[in-house]
Order: C-alpha cells, then sequence, then structure tokens
C-alpha cells in the first residue's frame, strides 16, 4: 500500500513502513505543509502493524532543513507558533513510535532536517553525505528538539559546542563523534534494506518494550526542551541578527552579527 500526500509518501510493506519527503524540486526543504503530512503519517504509522520505520528523503538530499521561504514571510510572527508547534509534534511522534525507526541519509542533513533525522532510533549515512547543525549560521538556535537530541548522542558539553560551531561535517566525522550509527559507500538503499531484514529477525517485541523503557524515563525532558526552543526561537526569530544571516545567506555572503543579549530581551 501506498498513500502519497504529496510531499510526504508513505509506503507499507508488511512489517515496514517507508516515509519519504518528497519535495526534490526544493530539497525536501520543510514547510507546513510537509510538516502537516508528516504528522498525518506518522500517525498512520502508530496505528499499523509495522514494525520497522525507514524515513528518506527523494531526489539528491535527506532534507536541507527548514524551508528559507517560511522564514521570508512577511507575516512570520503571525504563523510562528503554528510552524513551531508542527515542528515539536513531528519530533515528539517520532522519538515516541512504538516501531523502531531509521533514517536514511544521502546527499545532507541539515539543520531542521538534521534534528527530525536524530529523533530516530537509528541514523545510517552514505559516505559522502553532509552533516550540518547550522542554526547559528541565521542567527536561531536548533528546534525539532536539537538540543536535547544531540546531548543523547554527544553529552551536553560537544552537543554545545557542535551548535554553536554550526560546522558541516562529513559523514565520516559525523560516524566518529556518535551523531550517526553507521556509513555505507554504494547502494544506500540496499544497505537499509539490509539491516531492515536484521531488525526483523529479532523478537519485535522485546525490541520495542527496550525502546518504551528509554521513551518513558526522557520523554518529560524532551518535551520541556521542545517548549525551550520554542520560546527561544522565536525571540531569535525577531533579532537583527536572524535578519542579517538571512540576508547574508541569500547574497552568498559572511553575516556580520552585532545584536546583543539585551536588544533580544526587548522583543
Amino acid at each position: 500500500m501506498t498513500v502519497n500526500l504529496k510531499v510526504v509518501e508513505l509506503e507499507m510493506k508488511e512489517r515496514v513502513a517507508i516515509l519519504s519527503l518528497n519535495r526534490p524540486e526544493s530539497l525536501n526543504a520543510l514547510n507546513i505543509e510537509v510538516l502537516q503530512q508528516l504528522v498525518q503519517c506518522l500517525k498512520e504509522v502508530e496505528e499499523s502493524q509495522a514494525d520497522i520505520v525507514v524515513l528518506q528523503g527523494k531526489g539528491n538530499v535527506f532534507s536541507a532543513g527548514g524551508d528559507i521561504k517560511m522564514m521570508l514571510d512577511p507575516n512570520r510572527a503571525d504563523s510562528f507558533r503554528k510552524v513551531m508547534d508542527l515542528i515539536n509534534e513531528v519530533t515528539l511522534r517520532l522519538y515516541t513510535l512504538p516501531q523502531l525507526t531509521i533514517s536514511a541519509i544521502h546527499g545532507a542533513a541539515a539543520g531542521l532536517g538534521l534534528s527530525i533525522a536524530l529523533a530516530s532510533d537509528y541514523i545510517i549515512a552514505q559516505k559522502d553525505a553532509k552533516i550540518a547543525m547550522n542554526f547559528i549560521g541565521i542567527g536561531l538556535i536548533p528546534d525539532g528538539g536539537g538540543h536535547f537530541l544531540l546531548a543523547k548522542r554527544l553529552g551536553n558539553h560537544r552537543a554545545k559546542q557542535l551548535i554553536w560551531r554550526g560546522e558541516t561535517l562529513s559523514a565520516e566525522k559525523a560516524y566518529k563523534i556518535g551523531i550517526i550509527d553507521e556509513i555505507k559507500e554504494g547502494d544506500l538503499a540496499k544497505h537499509v534494506e539490509d539491516y531492515v531484514s536484521y531488525w526483523l529477525k529479532k523478537p519485535a517485541l522485546a525490541l520495542k518494550e527496550t525502546k518504551r523503557i528509554f521513551v518513558e524515563t526522557s520523554i518529560e525532558e524532551l518535551k520541556t526542551v521542545l517548549q525551550l526552543e520554542k520560546r527561544s526561537q522565536f525571540s531569535m526569530s525577531q533579532s537583527d541578527d536572524h535578519q542579517e544571516g538571512i540576508e547574508a545567506f541569500l547574497a552568498k555572503r559572511l553575516p556580520v552579527f552585532n545584536q546583543r543579549s539585551k536588544d533580544i530581551s526587548e522583543n
């Protein structure tokens, strides 16, 4: 069974659900429509008989992150709450799915795209893929639970340094420091299929029960982080530094940030 909701595709193959981001012409940038359809698909997956979920992107990349067009919307402040609530719901639903989840990264996973990948249980990346938690470049902070999810993999100190640097990492470096779980050369789809087959031979109930224990002992912390990100991201989105970051990105130049903390508190 295949359900195509235009920008997100859900395919059910017996015990496996495959979720595909389907905006290849926009590098699978995450706009409101994608987020809404992801929520809908995740609801269907949760209620399905699937044991394994694969999240992937169509086209040349996994996801380039949040859609820059949303950040240029003159009415962005009015839609901010809706967007952040959708982002938070996607992360919560993916993180708490009873099924085991795999993110398959090719091309690039950046910003919000990387946060969503990190919400899965296992990340497999093509060897030539690029990884970036690059919100800092446009004067923002990670959202989608990025702070929580990176800290779970790296610890608070290393996660903080990675967020502050905002650098683009090779898949190999991301693997070495623990952001992703496996890197593969060649046909990524085949490698993912092989790993799914490996998991399908395991006792599904026991796998899911271990996941449930980890989720239930950490979910309140994730919810707290998501709310803090929502509040802080609004402040950042209203800052001159964010405006400068967007303008520099579009002009393909280095940004010049100069807004101080006391200025933010006035917004």
